[in-house]
């Protein structure tokens, strides 16, 4: 690791811990060269799978898009930000378990839907009614009385 403050290649682990949160390794180091001491954190890279729109673009996965997505759909429902957290990191984790390197927009929308429904009855309608652009009511009440079962 190179020292930020003279710039020399080698310096000396002193002390190693994990962080606060336990997602991260926190190092103290020593310069060999100037003898100062700086902090290092070492944290795993995560890389999510491409996204692969309707129309065939590739896009980068988009964790606040994604977040948006829930929050709209839950706009003014009494569903409290920890538990759209732990929906987030659901749908996260079933996405990096996949091992992945595409998936497709369908996919994701069905897994925020899956989501919604055990969060909410209402916002899963809302989010389902965009979602599968329905055509006429009779799709809209198939999808609600699915819901009341």
């Amino acid at each position: 690791m190179k020292c930020p403050f003279c710039g020399h290649a080698e310096t000396q682990v002193a002390e190693t811990r994990l962080s606060e949160d336990g997602d991260c390794v926190r190092r103290r180091r020593r310069c060999n060269a100037c003898d100062k001491r700086f902090t290092t954190y070492e944290r795993a890279e995560v890389t999510f799978p491409t996204v692969v729109k309707k129309d065939g673009r590739r896009i980068e996965y988009n964790s606040a898009k994604l977040r948006a997505s829930l929050t709209l759909a839950l706009r003014k429902r009494p569903v409290s930000t920890e538990q759209v957290d732990a929906a987030m990191g659901r749908m996260e984790e079933q996405l990096l378990q996949s091992a992945a390197r595409e998936v497709s927009s369908q996919r994701l929308g069905e897994l925020v839907m899956r989501e919604l429904k055990k969060l909410d009855k209402v916002a899963y309608i809302r989010f389902a009614s965009v979602y599968r652009s329905f055509e006429d009511i009779d799709e809209f009440k198939t999808l609600v009385d699915e819901v009341r079962q």
